[in-house]
């Protein structure tokens, strides 16, 4: 057994609160035109697992995981979005609630795989059912999210944008708890040093950078393009959103919260999505910045062999792609 190996007495209860955790900070590998050609910086997105990580390109999935041994067991798959199928299913803030969705089948479906692997256990598959069960606990914790900071700011009899304001700034208290909670739970540190070598890998990448431990662990271990960026994206438009509904009974409100969170998620795709292809733009910066802040919470510094997984998971996804060999 390598030491500090993630352990729990409740693997699957872990692999739920997991899933939905690192589901959230994943980071959405996106794709735009730049001179007539796919910007491949954009084209590659990653995911913390128990002890691994999996990185996500338009055609392939790759999931790398440390076994017990010390070995690393690469698993690939080719996957192809709902949104090349479907033009519909591609146009803007649509094709960011399906992204959202398929986000998190795949890194539901590589929590539980990298669990079987890294905790030794018979390997089952995960299937459709699971995935509805999983969906529902995300739905039930989002639409708390979504729901107790309109209860709480409605004692305090505001109207119109200053109370979609102060609701936000009650959902932002709530959600930097969350992370703080979840950055304090003993048993998640390893899968939040999993997150930083992820990240450190991809910001390498992007940056042109040799594809070593040690050049990869200088870069940061914080990404523009996070879920934990997403979410705060998502707290800033509701503001907006809400303060353009009109005022009805508190019950249809507090529905209004919980109906509209496809459509604030496909709105904040949209913004994520401009912040990175704008990313020299003070505005956007400034969008950005407290989802930086708040990675420093979901990530932690990672340890050389998580680097190494993060690399050959990146390095695998690249030689499926056909893209080289990355530059030494």
């Amino acid at each position: 057994m390598i030491k500090g190996r993630f352990q729990t007495p409740d693997p699957s209860f872990t692999q739920i609160m997991t899933a939905f955790i690192t589901m959230n900070d994943a980071v959405y590998p996106m794709t735009e035109p730049h001179d007539g050609a796919e910007e491949q910086s954009l084209a590659f997105g990653g995911q913390a697992l128990i002890e691994g990580v999996m990185m996500r390109s338009r055609s392939h999935l790759v999931m790398c995981v440390r076994r017990p041994d010390g070995e690393i067991a690469t698993i690939s798959q080719g996957v192809s979005s709902l949104t090349r199928r479907n033009p519909l299913l591609g146009l803007p803030v649509v094709r960011g609630v399906v992204a959202m969705l398929e986000a998190m089948y795949w890194g539901m479906k590589g929590i539980f795989r990298s669990a079987d692997v890294a905790l030794e256990e018979e390997q089952e598959e995960f299937g459709f059912t699971d995935y509805l069960l999983v969906l529902a606990l995300v739905v039930v914790i989002s639409s708390v999210f979504m729901v107790v900071p309109f209860v709480l700011t409605n004692y305090l009899h505001l109207e119109g944008f200053v109370f979609s304001l102060v609701e936000a700034l009650v959902r932002l208290a709530m959600f930097t708890g969350y992370l703080y909670a979840i950055s304090r739970w003993g048993e998640m540190r390893r899968v939040l040093q999993y997150h930083g070598a992820e990240h450190k890998s991809i910001n390498a990448f992007e940056a042109g950078a040799s594809m070593t431990v040690d050049e990869v662990a200088g870069y940061p271990r914080i990404h523009p393009r996070c879920g934990t960026s997403f979410l705060f994206i998502v707290v800033l438009t509701s503001v907006v959103v809400f303060s353009l509904i009109p005022s009805h009974s508190l019950a249809l409100r507090i529905a209004y919260r919980v109906l509209l969170i496809p459509l604030l998620a496909g709105l904040s795709f949209e913004v994520l999505r401009l912040s990175d292809k704008h990313r020299d733009s003070p505005i956007m910066r400034l969008m950005t910045v407290p989802g930086l802040w708040f990675q420093r919470l979901t990530t932690k510094e990672p340890e050389p062999d998580m680097l190494e997984v993060a690399i050959k998971a990146l390095e695998e996804v690249r030689r499926l792609e056909g893209l080289g060999e990355s530059p030494e």
